[in-house]
């Protein structure tokens, strides 16, 4: 099932996917909810952020491939560090350039989103907690990355943090296809069966930090192959089972 919220005639609403149309959800998308007819067609719609996360932990340095290419060795555990939710915009939304930055990069992600509060979660009952997964762009001022002691400024600009489209719940995040393309180029390509901590290693390592609480999203780390961002340019994460998530560079 894929799940969305969007804005129609100023009202924001959550729906469900049917094709092209959008069908609607009554009540608690996270808890007891009801399906009902289609009352739009896609085209017809503005699609918003899939998620408003109260917190947005993401994870570093969760490929072999990304290691290989910064000359790292592999974590013990999982590096973790926050984005701010400000950062957050939507499929079809402009990321914003810096004037602090010149050297702005894409890092297209698997996105967890949770659907149960989470507190010392084994591996086995990880899943559970979920609610569904959907696609992500970890944009990053490179440039100011090392500069820094911590990854908050270079991580945390706004619309640093694009979701979407929509939030799949059907989707095996043990082994999809991630690709990341830049004005129809493809730059990065892989499947989360590359990464070092699955996503249920993930979910129970962050809980056993953190409470995480429904609506929070963890970015599960980016492969090779990130590059830079220009003024003009069109950035596309596509994730199999998911969709697209496009966005414009200004």
């Amino acid at each position: 099932m894929q799940f969305l919220r969007y804005q129609k005639n100023d009202e924001v609403r959550w729906g469900w996917l049917d094709g092209a149309r959008i069908g609607a959800v009554v009540g608690d998308v996270f808890g007891d909810y009801k399906r009902e007819g289609a009352v739009a067609e896609l085209h017809e719609v503005t699609v918003l952020p899939p998620a408003l996360p109260g917190k947005i932990i993401a994870v570093g340095n969760n490929y072999a491939s990304r290691l290989d290419e910064l000359g790292a060795a592999p974590p013990d555990i999982p590096t973790l560090f926050l984005k701010p939710p400000s950062a957050v915009i939507g499929h079809g939304e402009a990321i914003i350039l810096p004037p602090q930055s010149s050297e702005v990069e894409h890092e297209a992600e698997l996105a967890v989103v949770m659907g149960r509060r989470a507190r010392w979660v084994s591996v086995e009952d990880a899943l559970k907690f979920v609610w569904g997964y959907t696609c992500a762009n970890d944009v990053t001022a490179r440039d100011l990355e090392g500069g820094d002691l911590q990854l908050t400024r270079c991580k945390g600009f706004d619309t640093f943090c694009p979701l979407g489209p929509w939030v799949s719940t059907d989707v095996d995040p043990a082994d999809v296809v991630i690709t990341c393309a830049v004005n129809g180029q493809l730059r990065q390509m892989s499947s989360t069966r590359e990464l070092l901590f699955s996503v249920p290693q993930l979910v129970a390592f962050i809980s056993s930090v953190m409470t995480l609480v429904p609506g929070d999203v963890i970015l599960t780390g980016t492969p090779a192959g990130v590059g830079p961002l220009r003024s003009g340019d069109t950035v596309e994460v596509e994730i199999e089972g998911i969709g697209s998530l496009v966005n414009s560079v200004k």
